[in-house]
């Protein structure tokens, strides 16, 4: 009967045993998991667009409304892809994706580079219309227009906005 105690309790000294070293090995594969997964979600998150662009004016929403007013031959470019913009979007806002504005694009939308453009796209994460003035800059253009905040502020404000 001694004998089947001791067989008993060693049995239950290795269980104990295994059943710690899983629990440190579980721990241990928690953290990684954990971790590896903390990783992939900053690696993904989307910066934010730069607080300004030399040679660009950035404009608040409200900056937005009185240059849109007091300027009645602005164009407008959403730099945002077609399924948003058909959405809602700025009215009068032309959709030129920002991959898709070239300098001969640009120049049939706006042939004198010294008129006035706005570029926006969905905020400050997107970098969309960021891309589009600076590639506006690039090519000579002089009086362009930066709304930062974008859709998002546009829309956060209640603002007008056009569906198609």
């Amino acid at each position: 009967m001694a004998i089947l105690i001791s067989i008993v309790n060693c049995f239950k000294g290795v269980k104990l045993y295994i059943s710690c070293s899983f629990h440190k090995v579980y721990r241990k594969f928690v953290f990684v998991v954990l971790l590896v997964c903390s990783l992939h979600l900053q690696a993904g998150a989307k910066p934010d667009v730069p607080q300004n662009i030399e040679g660009a004016h950035n404009l608040t929403a409200e900056q937005v409304i009185e240059l849109i007013l007091s300027s009645p031959e602005l164009v407008i470019i959403d730099s945002r892809k077609k399924t948003e913009y058909v959405k809602g979007h700025i009215e009068g806002s032309i959709n030129i994706l920002n991959t898709q504005l070239t300098a001969n694009r640009m120049h049939k939308v706006l042939p004198d580079k010294s008129s006035q453009v706005l570029f926006y796209c969905n905020g400050s994460r997107c970098m969309r219309s960021s891309d589009a003035t600076s590639k506006a800059l690039s090519w000579g253009y002089s009086n362009v227009y930066w709304f930062r905040g974008g859709w998002k502020e546009w829309t956060r404000k209640k603002l007008p906005v056009i569906t198609e």
